[in-house]
């Protein structure tokens, strides 16, 4: 079989910077990302891609051609990766990287990333922009949704009202947040807790300033869902109104997260559907 054009993007680390104890930036470019481009989004990702050392890849390579050629074990492992910005002039992305020591694999890859070293990617996809027209904006998230809720307050209008709820582990893991937006943060502190356990409960707390809110909830997926159905059942905010998604699930890694997802996704909106019918 003949070998396929690539299908990736490859960036060259130009470089590091350690933004909190835990959250590690990486600033990549190159003549390899001269095809990429965002669509106005806020909420743009990559799926980094890391192939196994050791492992002879057909050339030139492309992930397509090696889930075709070569076994399962061999395949290049993917981690999903929120933009955190894009500057087409200068072709320069900047990704940020929550870090926890040796455990992961993007993570140890950042910790360790120094100008020259290639990353390559797919995509971007996404499908979130904050309305600047809705009534009021709520963004909340953990570590993992930081990026894109900084994208999304730097992208509001001036004036445009937003409650916006992170959690992080603690106040050195916080971050200045720029926005022309009047935008009302709030940093929750796990402290060891459960992930989302002290996000949920602030932002259930929360006085809603008003029925047209646009929301944009992410992180880890068992705190996703209880304040999808905060929102949608029991606020009764209309699906279309919220961008909501498990980025990823405690004791899973991101492959095996991605392989049940989408069953969990249906089953939430047919418990959803079920509650919403009998109310």
């Amino acid at each position: 079989m003949a070998d396929k054009p690539t299908d990736h993007h490859r960036g060259i680390v130009l470089r590091t910077e350690r933004i909190t104890p835990h959250m590690i930036r990486v600033v990549v470019g190159g003549d390899g990302l001269k095809d990429f481009a965002t669509e106005g989004l806020t909420d743009h990702y990559v799926k980094l891609v890391f192939p196994h050392e050791g492992v002879d890849y057909p050339e030139p390579f492309s992930v397509r051609n090696v889930r075709e050629t070569m076994p399962r074990e061999l395949w290049p492992r993917l981690r999903t990766y929120t933009v955190r910005a894009w500057d087409p002039d200068a072709g320069e992305l900047t990704l940020d990287f929550v870090y926890h020591g040796d455990e992961g694999l993007a993570g140890p890859w950042a910790a360790n990333a120094k100008p020259g070293d290639v990353l390559m990617m797919l995509g971007p996809g996404g499908g979130y922009a904050p309305d600047p027209a809705a009534g009021w904006h709520l963004l909340a998230g953990d570590e993992s949704a930081l990026p894109a809720i900084a994208t999304a307050l730097e992208a509001l209008p001036a004036g445009a009202l937003a409650h916006v709820f992170v959690e992080v582990e603690a106040s050195e893991e916080e971050q200045k947040l720029e926005t022309a937006a009047d935008a009302r943060i709030t940093w929750v502190h796990r402290r060891g807790a459960k992930a989302g356990e002290a996000l949920v409960a602030a932002v259930r707390e929360l006085e809603f300033p008003g029925q047209d809110v646009h929301a944009f909830v992410h992180g880890e997926a068992a705190f996703v869902k209880q304040l999808r159905h905060l929102l949608r059942v029991e606020r009764r905010v209309p699906a279309e109104r919220l961008s909501i998604s498990g980025y990823w699930r405690l004791g899973v890694d991101d492959e095996g997260w991605r392989a049940v997802k989408k069953d969990w996704n249906r089953q939430i909106e047919a418990e959803e559907s079920a509650e919403l019918a009998s109310s």
